[in-house]
């Protein structure tokens, strides 16, 4: 599932490409993409706004429209932001759930081939509320180490569980928080209440360097991921832990152990490096 960093490289993508541009028509093809409208209200209020900002909330693509109104994208799974000049491929095209025509002939298609993802056209209001029930954003002065730690200890649940619970911290998955947790060397399945203070603020800068370094790849492509152009990202080829369970430890050279023991996500870690 494409999270921080990946919706963070597709909203910088689609904000310098499209921003400005006017929506003429809209084209649902899959109804239920959509989330709290129907296609005919949902193309009647996208209608003539213009795109005035793409940014990111969480693992959320938001749209600022000139009506007011923000156009929500959660991806999931294998969802994908295209924009199509007339060179996508057919392929793609295929799988395009909702296409927005763009005054200046080009389309912006939300390709998601099982159809996990949502498409959600909210009000400034009801978007306000949804923002609400985030938690804060890593990549801000906001999230500091004594913030992280006062996250970790109002918890006794696994430390990896708690990272990821977007209630709490916004925009972590399990790639991430995977890699993160080698690094400062914490056992995921430790309660959270039990990190030190030490231990809070290595996790911080442990969580920063992972998602900026990853940004800067452009994400990780494992399988869907692809960029508004339909790039792949680059971070996979770096990954010290995800998706090499019973390879070397890169710091130690002990086999990577991997389990889904802890909320049924796929966990990668060094028992002897990480305590």
């Amino acid at each position: 599932m494409p999270e921080l960093p990946e919706t963070e490289t597709i909203s910088a993508d689609l904000d310098r490409i499209i921003s400005g541009a006017r929506i003429t028509s809209v084209t649902v093809t899959r109804p239920d993409v959509l989330r709290e409208t129907t296609p005919n209200r949902f193309a009647a209020r996208l209608a003539g706004a213009t795109v005035l900002r793409c940014w990111r909330r969480a693992k959320m693509i938001v749209l600022d429209l000139s009506s007011t109104d923000h156009l929500v994208v959660h991806l999931r799974f294998t969802g994908a932001l295209l924009v199509d000049d007339g060179a996508l491929s057919a392929i793609e095209r295929r799988y395009s759930t909702m296409a927005l025509a763009l005054a200046d002939g080009r389309l912006l298609h939300f390709r998601d081939v099982r159809r996990l993802g949502t498409v959600t056209l909210m009000s400034a209001e009801r978007f306000r509320a949804c923002s609400a029930a985030l938690g804060v954003e890593p990549l801000t002065p906001e999230f500091t180490a004594e913030r992280l730690l006062d996250i970790l200890q109002a918890s006794s649940s696994a430390v990896k569980k708690v990272i990821m619970d977007q209630r709490r911290i916004a925009g972590i998955g399990n790639i991430y928080a995977n890699e993160a947790l080698w690094r400062a060397g914490i056992d995921p399945s430790r309660a959270a209440r039990r990190v030190t203070p030490a231990e809070a603020a290595l996790l911080r800068e442990t969580i920063v360097a992972v998602l900026r370094e990853a940004i800067t790849a452009r994400g990780t492509s494992l399988r869907d991921y692809r960029d508004a152009n339909g790039g792949r990202g680059a971070f996979g080829r770096v990954l010290d832990v995800y998706g090499r369970e019973r390879q070397p430890c890169r710091r130690c050279g002990a086999r990577l152990v991997g389990t889904h023991a802890i909320d049924g996500r796929a966990t990668v870690l060094c028992v002897h490096c990480q305590r």
